[in-house]
C-alpha cells in the first residue's frame, strides 16, 4: 500500500533533502529508519528537493509498504529519528499517487533580520542592513505574477527541461518592530534557487545596488545575469505543499511562521 508521510524538518545539519553519496541528507536519514524498523530496504519519493541548510515546516514524502502495520509506525519512527526531524502523520492513500508529481501548489517563506540575535542564527537570515528601500522592493516583488518564464531567476537553467513557473501569489511583509522581513511566494513549481535568487536580487534593490527597470528587464528577456548571488540558505523555508486530494494545515510551531505580527508592505 502507498503511504504519504507528512514531516518538517530543520535542515541546518543536512545536505539538503535529496539522498547525497557524501554527505548526510534528510531523505537518507529517514530511508535508513524506516529500513530498521520495518527489516528491510525501503525507498522513499520526496515532494521536492530542498537545498543544504533550508528547512521545511512542511512536506511530503511517499512510501510503498507492503508490511502488515501492526504497530504504531509514527511512533516508532519519531523515536528513531533525531530530533530535527519529525513525523506528523502517516496517511494510506488509494491508488499510486505521487508526493512530488501530484502537487499541485508550493509555498516558500523567507526570513530575513537585521540585528543580531543567538536565537535566531540558522533560523532566519542574518542582514545587517539597516536602511532598505522597502517600497523598490515592494515594487520588484509586484512584478513577479506578470511573468511565467524564469530562466533569469535559475542558477542552472540549461540542465533543466523549462524554465516556466506559474506563480499564484506573492508577497512581502514586515514585522511589528520593524526589523524582520518576510518574504513569501506560492508557485506550482520553483527553479533551482530561484527563491533565493529572487531575495538576492530584492535586496539588492533595497540597497539601491539594483532598480526595478533592471530587475523587470533581466526577467522579460530571459537574461541569467553574469554574477548571481543567492541569499543566504538558513532563512527560507518550504511552508506548505498542496494536492488537489490532500491540503493539511502545517503542524510547525517555529514563531517566525506562526506570528501574527507580520504586517504586509
Amino acid at each position: 500500500m502507498r503511504y504519504f508521510f507528512h514531516i518538517g524538518y530543520h535542515g541546518t545539519r543536512y545536505s539538503g533533502w535529496q539522498r547525497l553519496s557524501k554527505f548526510s541528507s534528510v531523505q537518507e536519514v529517514i530511508e535508513t529508519a524506516l529500513s530498521r524498523i520495518l527489516k528491510h530496504p525501503v525507498a522513499i519519493v520526496g515532494c521536492g528537493r530542498t537545498d543544504a541548510k533550508v528547512h521545511a515546516s512542511q512536506f511530503f514524502f511517499h512510501a510503498d509498504i507492503d508490511d502488515n502495520l501492526d504497530f504504531d509506525l509514527l511512533f516508532r519512527l519519531n523515536k528513531l529519528l533525531p530530533d530535527d526531524i519529525a513525523v506528523f502523520d502517516i496517511i494510506s492513500m488509494q491508488g499510486e499517487p505521487h508526493a512530488r508529481f501530484d502537487a499541485v501548489k508550493r509555498t516558500y517563506d523567507y526570513f530575513i533580520h537585521n540585528y543580531k540575535d543567538p536565537f535566531l542564527s540558522g533560523l532566519s537570515s542574518f542582514y545587517r542592513d539597516q536602511d532598505l528601500d522597502l517600497e523598490a522592493m515592494k515594487r520588484a516583488v509586484a512584478i513577479l505574477p506578470n511573468y511565467t518564464d524564469f530562466r533569469a531567476m535559475c542558477k542552472m537553467p540549461d540542465r533543466v527541461e523549462h524554465t516556466i513557473c506559474h506563480i499564484k501569489s506573492v508577497g512581502l511583509y514586515i514585522d511589528a518592530k520593524g526589523d524582520k522581513l518576510r518574504f513569501n511566494i506560492t508557485a506550482n513549481r520553483f527553479l533551482n534557487r530561484m527563491i533565493r535568487i529572487i531575495v538576492g536580487r530584492l535586496l539588492e534593490i533595497g540597497k539601491g545596488q539594483m532598480s526595478t527597470d533592471e530587475f523587470e528587464f533581466y526577467i522579460a528577456n530571459k537574461q541569467t545575469p553574469k554574477i548571481i548571488i543567492p541569499a543566504h540558505p538558513q532563512g527560507l523555508y518550504l511552508s506548505k505543499v498542496t494536492y488537489r486530494y490532500l491540503d493539511l494545515e502545517p503542524r510547525s510551531a517555529f514563531p517566525l511562521l506562526n506570528s501574527v505580527d507580520w504586517h504586509p508592505l
